[in-house]
């Protein structure tokens, strides 16, 4: 099954879609979970097959039973804008929880948003912080501007301007287009040197 996953894949970036979509609909008939992931993908983008947001979606939830932390990712996010699915942000939120337990960075950053906002979550700041951080010091740079947000506002942490403007920089840095904007208009008005 390896050199099957292999070929689906060598396809998939040869931007060879419709032997892509043969490839991986074989694969997921013998439940491998990575083919699911793959095929929410090709319906997700329309490649190869017929963009369908609703098929995408019932692939990427297929993956994510499975395990597969960057289907977990996708669910999620689907689940959270309501694509393809019935918006729910408790669900959002479990499987954003799931892909931050296996290690997926950008769930951790949409896991500690929900925490902060309180979507379909019960309103946390700690956590939202806690989470914040976590992706943050992995590079995310939303995860860096949020946690520079928090330490502006003191929200789940002591207040801290230095470390606001610190983390505003570090995501300003990787282009984060709202930190850029922060971080000119501050240095404009003196506020900051870079």
């Amino acid at each position: 099954m390896q050199a099957q996953i292999q070929e689906a894949y060598d396809t998939l970036l040869a931007k060879e879609y419709d032997k892509a979509f043969a490839l991986y609909s074989a694969l997921a008939e013998q439940k491998e979970p990575t083919a699911f992931y793959y095929l929410g993908f090709l319906y997700f983008r329309g490649f190869g097959v017929e963009q369908d947001s609703k098929k995408a979606f019932e692939n990427y939830l297929e993956a994510a039973t499975r395990e597969v932390p960057v289907a977990q990712f996708e669910t999620a996010l689907m689940l959270e804008e309501g694509e393809g699915c019935e918006q729910n942000f408790s669900e959002a939120a479990f499987w954003y929880e799931e892909a931050a337990k296996r290690g997926n960075i950008d769930a951790f950053n949409n896991l500690a948003a929900m925490f902060k906002e309180g979507r379909g979550v019960e309103q946390d700041y700690k956590k939202a912080y806690v989470l914040f951080k976590k992706a943050a010091m992995a590079g995310n740079a939303s995860a860096q501007f949020n946690l520079g947000a928090l330490y502006d506002m003191g929200l789940g942490c002591e207040e801290d301007k230095e470390k606001a403007i610190e983390w505003c920089r570090k995501a300003s840095f990787q282009g984060h287009q709202k930190a850029k904007e922060i971080m000119m208009r501050m240095q404009n008005e003196g506020q900051i040197v870079f």
